[in-house]
């Protein structure tokens, strides 16, 4: 079993399926909750290019040639990169795929000169949210209150990078190193 990464775009016919199933996820779980089109509206939000280099990037972990997981990036401000569309096949989840992900959007981050993340996850992905906290991001809402009267969950991290030091591809390493044991 070979996994690798590749970077692209969102609309690079490899990654089309796994961005329709996405939008197949989003669509089951919101519908038309927040705005008449649904998914489709929300995924064409930004043009596939402000996933691209140099101020973002479009990440596929792919597993034997085929596209498993991804996740991708935007400017938020100059410091600070936007996680956008974290998502893992339904085929290949409880693997640790997304927190793979997770770590090599935040090396590539840094790699692009960033030093803080910012995302935001739905209310119905409460996956997302325990993800987004296990791995070091802080809740930018009260973890108390009920998700939907808030709907839209917004986290933040800073990008930690101590004497040169990056993490490959190991969640464990990257979260020893974030928290200093």
């Amino acid at each position: 079993m070979t996994d690798r990464f590749v970077y692209t775009l969102p609309n690079d016919p490899i990654a089309l399926p796994l961005v329709a199933q996405l939008t197949e996820e989003y669509q089951s779980r919101y519908g038309d909750y927040f705005e008449e089109g649904g998914a489709s509206v929300e995924m064409n939000r930004y043009p596939p290019e402000r996933f691209g280099a140099p101020d973002g990037a479009f990440v596929l972990l792919l597993r034997e040639g085929k596209p498993i997981a991804g996740g991708a990036f935007m400017r938020y401000d100059e410091s600070t990169a936007e996680f956008k569309r974290v998502w893992t096949d339904r085929d290949y989840r409880r693997q640790g795929l997304a927190r793979k992900v997770l770590v090599e959007l935040e090396e590539q981050a840094i790699r692009q000169g960033y030093s803080r993340v910012y995302l935001t996850t739905g209310f119905r992905q409460p996956e997302a949210r325990e993800l987004y906290l296990r791995t070091g991001y802080k809740a930018l809402f009260d973890l108390n209150a009920d998700p939907e009267s808030i709907q839209i969950l917004g986290f933040e991290k800073p990008l930690l990078v101590t004497r040169g030091f990056v993490a490959k591809s190991n969640a464990n390493a990257y979260a020893a190193l974030a928290t200093g044991k």
